[in-house]
């Protein structure tokens, strides 16, 4: 039967988080909005919209929510050339597919910003499909891109594994149904993972590489 390895990427494939905390904080300092990096990091894996929404409060002025996301996706744009791969990602994918597993990624990067990271990963021969945020209605932490991703693998929910590095990650793979698998390349504590949903926790697709005998993965 088909298996599916599901993939978040930033902060779990390549090392974009700080990289994002830093784009954000800025596009907030330059609205005037004063916004501690530590809690920008903690939300780093919502949607745009969410993320505003979760560090300003409902009580914001929503109308300045596009200019803020416009001016994150500018400073982060200019990273683009640059963007570096954790260690052993892409031979994580490769080998997993090796194996016979149906490798998707599950990400709200698109465009521009999917092709960056698709060349930072280097492992496009092992990637059979990529569920974005712009084809569902909800991203994470609602299961609809983990779920879009096992559409686009033809793979059943029991099938499949989910690896992350955010809460956001876990909640929404344990809400599809499938196993997690976090990491903790994106700088979330290990015992945050675990309450979310996580199966299992490995320090980086390194040190998930190594212990594929014994991990769900397997």
């Amino acid at each position: 039967m088909e298996r599916a390895a599901v993939f978040d990427v930033d902060g779990t494939l390549v090392d974009t988080n700080h990289l994002h905390v830093t784009a954000w904080w800025e596009a907030f300092r330059q609205a005037g909005h004063r916004v501690p990096m530590h809690a920008v990091h903690r939300a780093v894996g919502l949607p745009s919209s969410d993320l505003v929404a979760r560090l300003l409060g409902e009580d914001r002025d929503t109308g300045r929510d596009e200019e803020l996301s416009a001016a994150h996706k500018a400073l982060y744009g200019q990273c683009f050339d640059r963007l570096p791969a954790f260690a052993d990602a892409g031979r994580l994918l490769k080998r997993l597919h090796r194996d016979g597993w149906t490798v998707v990624l599950a990400t709200s990067a698109g465009g521009a910003e999917l092709s960056a990271l698709r060349r930072a990963i280097d492992a496009d021969e092992a990637i059979a499909g990529t569920a974005s945020a712009d084809d569902v209605d909800e991203g994470k932490p609602a299961p609809e891109p983990v779920e879009h991703a096992l559409e686009l693998a033809g793979v059943p929910a029991e099938r499949a594994v989910f690896v992350g590095d955010t809460v956001w990650d876990m909640r929404a793979g344990d809400r599809a149904g499938v196993r997690c698998v976090g990491v903790l390349c994106g700088g979330i504590p290990r015992a945050d993972l675990e309450e979310a949903g996580a199966a299992a926790v490995y320090d980086d697709p390194a040190h998930l590489l190594a212990s594929l005998p014994e991990s769900p993965l397997a």
